[in-house]
Protein backbone atom coordinates (compact mmCIF):
# COMPACT_ATOMS: atom_id res chain seq x y z
CA UNK A 1 0.00 0.00 0.00
CA UNK A 2 2.73 2.48 0.96
CA UNK A 3 4.77 1.71 -2.17
CA UNK A 4 1.71 2.45 -4.32
CA UNK A 5 1.13 5.70 -2.41
CA UNK A 6 4.76 6.73 -2.90
CA UNK A 7 4.51 5.95 -6.61
CA UNK A 8 1.30 7.96 -7.00
CA UNK A 9 2.82 10.87 -5.08
CA UNK A 10 5.93 10.89 -7.25
CA UNK A 11 8.77 13.13 -6.22
CA UNK A 12 9.78 16.10 -8.27
CA UNK A 13 13.24 15.65 -9.76
CA UNK A 14 14.95 19.00 -9.53
CA UNK A 15 18.27 20.75 -9.82
CA UNK A 16 20.10 22.65 -7.12
CA UNK A 17 20.31 26.36 -7.76
CA UNK A 18 23.82 27.65 -8.38
CA UNK A 19 25.19 30.63 -6.52
CA UNK A 20 27.18 32.56 -9.15
CA UNK A 21 29.07 34.52 -6.50
CA UNK A 22 31.28 31.69 -5.23
CA UNK A 23 33.44 28.85 -6.51
CA UNK A 24 32.12 25.30 -6.89
CA UNK A 25 32.80 23.23 -3.79
CA UNK A 26 34.24 19.76 -3.33
CA UNK A 27 34.98 17.21 -0.66
CA UNK A 28 38.11 17.78 1.44
CA UNK A 29 40.92 15.30 0.90
CA UNK A 30 40.45 13.75 4.35
CA UNK A 31 36.81 12.84 3.56
CA UNK A 32 35.36 14.85 6.42
CA UNK A 33 31.93 16.40 5.98
CA UNK A 34 30.52 19.00 8.36
CA UNK A 35 26.72 18.95 8.75
CA UNK A 36 24.29 21.39 10.37
CA UNK A 37 20.53 21.34 10.90
CA UNK A 38 18.73 24.50 11.99
CA UNK A 39 15.08 25.51 12.35
CA UNK A 40 15.49 29.27 11.90
CA UNK A 41 11.84 30.30 12.53
CA UNK A 42 11.97 32.64 9.48
CA UNK A 43 14.60 34.76 11.23
CA UNK A 44 12.50 35.56 14.29
CA UNK A 45 14.29 35.72 17.63
CA UNK A 46 12.35 34.11 20.49
CA UNK A 47 13.72 34.37 24.03
CA UNK A 48 10.66 33.68 26.19
CA UNK A 49 7.38 31.80 25.73
CA UNK A 50 5.54 35.12 25.86
CA UNK A 51 7.39 36.19 22.72
CA UNK A 52 5.27 33.75 20.71
CA UNK A 53 2.43 36.16 21.47
CA UNK A 54 4.19 39.52 21.56
CA UNK A 55 6.35 38.82 18.48
CA UNK A 56 3.83 36.69 16.62
CA UNK A 57 3.10 39.54 14.22
CA UNK A 58 6.58 38.99 12.75
CA UNK A 59 5.26 35.81 11.12
CA UNK A 60 3.10 38.09 8.96
CA UNK A 61 4.91 41.41 8.65
CA UNK A 62 8.50 42.52 8.00
CA UNK A 63 10.75 43.47 10.90
CA UNK A 64 14.14 45.21 10.87
CA UNK A 65 15.64 42.73 13.34
CA UNK A 66 15.17 39.88 10.88
CA UNK A 67 18.08 41.05 8.71
CA UNK A 68 20.36 41.11 11.75
CA UNK A 69 19.34 37.58 12.70
CA UNK A 70 19.89 36.30 9.15
CA UNK A 71 23.37 37.82 9.16
CA UNK A 72 24.13 36.00 12.42
CA UNK A 73 22.87 32.75 10.92
CA UNK A 74 24.90 33.32 7.76
CA UNK A 75 28.05 33.86 9.82
CA UNK A 76 27.38 30.56 11.58
CA UNK A 77 26.73 28.55 8.41
CA UNK A 78 30.06 29.36 6.82
CA UNK A 79 31.78 26.64 8.87
CA UNK A 80 29.70 23.81 7.36
CA UNK A 81 29.53 21.80 4.14
CA UNK A 82 25.89 20.68 4.13
CA UNK A 83 23.07 22.54 5.88
CA UNK A 84 19.40 21.64 6.41
CA UNK A 85 17.13 24.62 7.09
CA UNK A 86 13.57 24.46 8.36
CA UNK A 87 10.96 27.22 8.69
CA UNK A 88 12.52 29.38 6.00
CA UNK A 89 10.61 31.96 3.97
CA UNK A 90 10.98 31.77 0.20
CA UNK A 91 10.28 35.46 -0.43
CA UNK A 92 7.10 37.16 0.79
CA UNK A 93 5.91 40.27 2.63
CA UNK A 94 7.17 39.13 6.04
CA UNK A 95 10.71 38.54 4.73
CA UNK A 96 10.80 41.74 2.69
CA UNK A 97 10.38 39.54 -0.42
CA UNK A 98 13.82 38.04 0.16
CA UNK A 99 14.27 34.34 -0.52
CA UNK A 100 15.96 33.42 2.76
CA UNK A 101 17.47 30.21 1.38
CA UNK A 102 19.17 32.04 -1.46
CA UNK A 103 20.19 34.86 0.88
CA UNK A 104 21.81 32.47 3.36
CA UNK A 105 23.58 30.67 0.50
CA UNK A 106 25.13 33.99 -0.41
CA UNK A 107 26.03 34.88 3.19
CA UNK A 108 27.57 31.45 3.80
CA UNK A 109 29.27 31.30 0.39
CA UNK A 110 27.53 28.05 -0.64
CA UNK A 111 27.71 27.20 -4.36
CA UNK A 112 24.51 25.09 -4.33
CA UNK A 113 21.13 25.71 -2.73
CA UNK A 114 17.54 24.55 -3.03
CA UNK A 115 14.25 25.88 -1.67
CA UNK A 116 11.40 23.42 -1.08
CA UNK A 117 8.12 25.34 -0.99
CA UNK A 118 5.72 23.45 1.27
CA UNK A 119 2.94 25.96 1.87
CA UNK A 120 2.37 28.77 -0.61
CA UNK A 121 0.40 31.68 0.83
CA UNK A 122 1.32 34.00 -1.98
CA UNK A 123 2.61 37.40 -0.93
CA UNK A 124 1.85 36.67 2.74
CA UNK A 125 4.18 33.72 3.33
CA UNK A 126 6.26 31.13 1.47
CA UNK A 127 6.73 28.37 4.07
CA UNK A 128 9.79 26.36 3.01
CA UNK A 129 12.63 24.01 3.82
CA UNK A 130 16.05 24.73 2.42
CA UNK A 131 19.35 23.07 1.71
CA UNK A 132 22.80 24.57 1.28
CA UNK A 133 25.66 22.47 -0.06
CA UNK A 134 29.31 22.84 -1.03
CA UNK A 135 29.05 19.61 -3.06
CA UNK A 136 26.93 19.24 -6.16
CA UNK A 137 24.45 16.39 -5.64
CA UNK A 138 24.15 13.66 -8.27
CA UNK A 139 20.42 13.49 -7.55
CA UNK A 140 17.96 15.89 -5.92
CA UNK A 141 14.31 15.08 -5.22
CA UNK A 142 11.52 17.18 -3.70
CA UNK A 143 9.05 15.08 -1.67
CA UNK A 144 5.78 16.38 -0.18
CA UNK A 145 5.13 14.26 2.92
CA UNK A 146 1.89 12.46 3.84
CA UNK A 147 -0.64 14.30 5.95
CA UNK A 148 -2.00 17.83 5.78
CA UNK A 149 -0.15 20.01 3.26
CA UNK A 150 2.87 21.89 4.56
CA UNK A 151 5.48 19.26 5.40
CA UNK A 152 8.21 18.03 3.09
CA UNK A 153 11.51 16.22 2.69
CA UNK A 154 14.42 16.74 0.31
CA UNK A 155 16.45 13.72 -0.83
CA UNK A 156 19.99 14.28 -2.07
CA UNK A 157 22.39 11.67 -3.37
CA UNK A 158 26.14 12.04 -3.62
CA UNK A 159 27.98 9.35 -5.59
CA UNK A 160 26.46 6.41 -7.44
CA UNK A 161 24.87 3.05 -6.73
CA UNK A 162 24.61 1.37 -3.36
CA UNK A 163 27.78 3.07 -2.12
CA UNK A 164 26.28 6.53 -2.66
CA UNK A 165 25.61 8.82 0.29
CA UNK A 166 21.88 9.56 0.66
CA UNK A 167 20.93 12.62 2.71
CA UNK A 168 17.32 13.40 3.60
CA UNK A 169 16.41 16.78 5.06
CA UNK A 170 12.96 17.04 6.64
CA UNK A 171 10.53 18.87 8.88
CA UNK A 172 8.05 16.42 10.41
CA UNK A 173 4.59 16.99 11.83
CA UNK A 174 3.72 17.55 15.48
CA UNK A 175 1.11 14.76 15.57
CA UNK A 176 2.43 11.27 16.31
CA UNK A 177 0.13 9.45 13.88
CA UNK A 178 0.93 11.72 10.94
CA UNK A 179 4.62 11.67 11.83
CA UNK A 180 4.61 7.86 11.69
CA UNK A 181 3.17 7.98 8.16
CA UNK A 182 5.82 10.48 7.17
CA UNK A 183 8.62 8.33 8.58
CA UNK A 184 7.23 5.29 6.77
CA UNK A 185 7.41 7.28 3.53
CA UNK A 186 11.01 8.28 4.24
CA UNK A 187 11.86 4.68 5.13
CA UNK A 188 10.74 3.67 1.62
CA UNK A 189 12.91 6.39 0.06
CA UNK A 190 16.16 5.30 1.71
CA UNK A 191 15.75 1.55 1.87
CA UNK A 192 18.31 0.80 -0.87
CA UNK A 193 21.09 3.01 0.49
CA UNK A 194 23.89 1.86 2.77
CA UNK A 195 25.27 5.29 3.75
CA UNK A 196 22.53 7.47 5.24
CA UNK A 197 22.13 10.86 6.89
CA UNK A 198 18.68 11.97 8.06
CA UNK A 199 18.57 15.52 9.38
CA UNK A 200 16.02 18.11 10.42
CA UNK A 201 13.36 19.14 12.91
CA UNK A 202 11.70 15.80 13.61
CA UNK A 203 9.45 16.99 16.46
CA UNK A 204 10.13 13.93 18.60
CA UNK A 205 12.90 12.37 20.64
CA UNK A 206 15.61 10.10 19.29
CA UNK A 207 14.35 7.11 21.26
CA UNK A 208 11.00 7.31 19.45
CA UNK A 209 12.73 7.54 16.08
CA UNK A 210 15.18 4.68 16.59
CA UNK A 211 13.03 2.23 18.56
CA UNK A 212 9.36 2.93 17.87
CA UNK A 213 9.16 4.35 14.35
CA UNK A 214 9.35 2.87 10.83
CA UNK A 215 13.08 3.74 10.89
CA UNK A 216 13.82 1.22 13.64
CA UNK A 217 15.17 -1.51 11.33
CA UNK A 218 17.78 0.75 9.68
CA UNK A 219 20.28 0.57 12.55
CA UNK A 220 20.71 4.33 12.61
CA UNK A 221 22.68 6.14 15.30
CA UNK A 222 21.57 9.32 17.09
CA UNK A 223 24.82 10.82 18.39
CA UNK A 224 23.25 14.02 19.71
CA UNK A 225 21.23 13.76 22.93
CA UNK A 226 21.27 17.35 24.19
CA UNK A 227 18.01 19.29 24.15
CA UNK A 228 17.42 21.78 21.35
CA UNK A 229 14.06 23.34 22.25
CA UNK A 230 13.24 25.94 23.47
CA UNK A 231 16.49 27.72 22.71
CA UNK A 232 16.47 29.91 25.82
CA UNK A 233 15.99 26.95 28.20
CA UNK A 234 16.40 23.70 26.25
CA UNK A 235 14.26 20.85 27.57
CA UNK A 236 13.35 18.71 24.55
CA UNK A 237 15.57 17.07 21.94
CA UNK A 238 13.56 17.61 18.73
CA UNK A 239 16.28 18.34 16.15
CA UNK A 240 18.44 15.47 14.96
CA UNK A 241 21.14 14.30 12.57
CA UNK A 242 20.81 10.51 12.35
CA UNK A 243 23.64 8.47 10.81
CA UNK A 244 24.15 5.00 9.43
CA UNK A 245 26.91 2.98 11.20
CA UNK A 246 29.04 3.08 8.04
CA UNK A 247 29.79 6.78 8.64
CA UNK A 248 32.45 7.66 11.21
CA UNK A 249 31.33 10.24 13.77
CA UNK A 250 34.02 12.77 14.65
CA UNK A 251 32.14 15.53 16.47
CA UNK A 252 28.63 16.35 17.62
CA UNK A 253 27.37 19.53 19.26
CA UNK A 254 24.26 21.50 20.01
CA UNK A 255 25.40 25.05 19.39
CA UNK A 256 24.70 27.73 21.95
CA UNK A 257 23.22 30.10 19.37
CA UNK A 258 19.78 31.23 20.64
CA UNK A 259 18.85 33.03 17.42
CA UNK A 260 15.64 31.09 16.76
CA UNK A 261 13.39 29.14 19.14
CA UNK A 262 15.43 26.01 18.24
CA UNK A 263 19.16 25.51 18.69
CA UNK A 264 21.21 24.27 15.72
CA UNK A 265 22.70 20.76 15.71
CA UNK A 266 26.16 20.16 14.23
CA UNK A 267 27.84 16.86 13.34
CA UNK A 268 31.19 16.13 11.69
CA UNK A 269 31.48 12.79 9.91
CA UNK A 270 34.21 11.04 7.95
CA UNK A 271 33.11 9.24 4.81
CA UNK A 272 34.25 5.68 4.03
CA UNK A 273 37.00 5.26 1.45
CA UNK A 274 34.74 3.64 -1.15
CA UNK A 275 32.43 6.64 -1.09
CA UNK A 276 35.22 9.21 -1.37
CA UNK A 277 36.27 7.77 -4.73
CA UNK A 278 32.92 8.82 -6.24
CA UNK A 279 33.13 12.41 -5.00
CA UNK A 280 35.44 15.21 -6.17
CA UNK A 281 38.38 15.85 -3.85
CA UNK A 282 39.93 19.26 -3.76
CA UNK A 283 40.70 21.39 -0.76
CA UNK A 284 43.19 20.42 1.90
CA UNK A 285 42.38 21.00 5.56
CA UNK A 286 44.63 24.04 5.71
CA UNK A 287 42.90 25.54 2.68
CA UNK A 288 39.39 25.16 4.03
CA UNK A 289 40.05 26.24 7.60
CA UNK A 290 39.33 24.51 10.88
CA UNK A 291 35.88 23.90 12.40
CA UNK A 292 34.48 26.30 14.92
Amino acid sequence: MLRRWVSERAASLCDAQVNPHCDRGSLPADGRLRLLSFNIQVGISTERYRHYLTRGWQHLLPHTGRAVNLQRIGDLLGDYDLVALQEVDGGSLRSGFINQVEHLAQLGDFPYWYQQLNRNLGRLAQHSNGLLSRLQPNLLEDHPLPGPPGRGAILMRFGKGREALAVVMMHLSLGARTRTRQLAYIRELVGNYRHLVLMGDMNTHANDLLEHSPLRDLGLLAPQVEATFPSWRPQRCLDHILLSPSLTLERVAVLSQPISDHLPVAVDIRLPDELRTDLPLALSESERGTPA
